[in-house]
């Protein structure tokens, strides 16, 4: 159980991690894609800097809150980021849907291989 929840866990760390860090070093391309899908471009930083904080946050496992707010803004980040892609039919929503099924994963695999005190 262990491993999967660490493997599960650290492809979703991943992922997150690249994911913030395309948005500060490839912010023209980033900022045109965010533009499509309908988000201004100041959200990109903030939104950076909070995934790279989930991120230490699901892996260091301190506060049972900060965890839980972390899986939950995770969610709503993928799940807004799944509804925007379908919603101008670019066909790129399927990287999101890989996030959303890492993300419920290891929610629900650290439930049991490593409860919070």
């Amino acid at each position: 159980m262990k491993y999967a929840y660490w493997i599960v866990t650290g492809l979703f760390c991943a992922m997150m991690t690249f994911s913030a860090v395309m948005y500060v070093f490839n912010y023209e391309y980033i900022s045109s894609e965010v533009v499509k899908l309908g988000f201004p471009t100041w959200i990109i930083h903030p939104l950076a800097a909070l995934k790279l904080a989930g991120v230490v946050t699901i892996l260091l496992r301190k506060n049972r809150s900060f965890v839980e707010w972390a899986y939950a803004g995770f969610f709503f980040n993928i799940m807004l980021a799944i509804i925007a892609h379908i919603t101008i039919a670019d066909g790129e929503h399927w990287g999101a849907v890989v996030a959303l099924s890492l993300s419920l994963s290891s929610y629900f695999l650290g439930k049991k291989a490593r409860p919070l005190v």
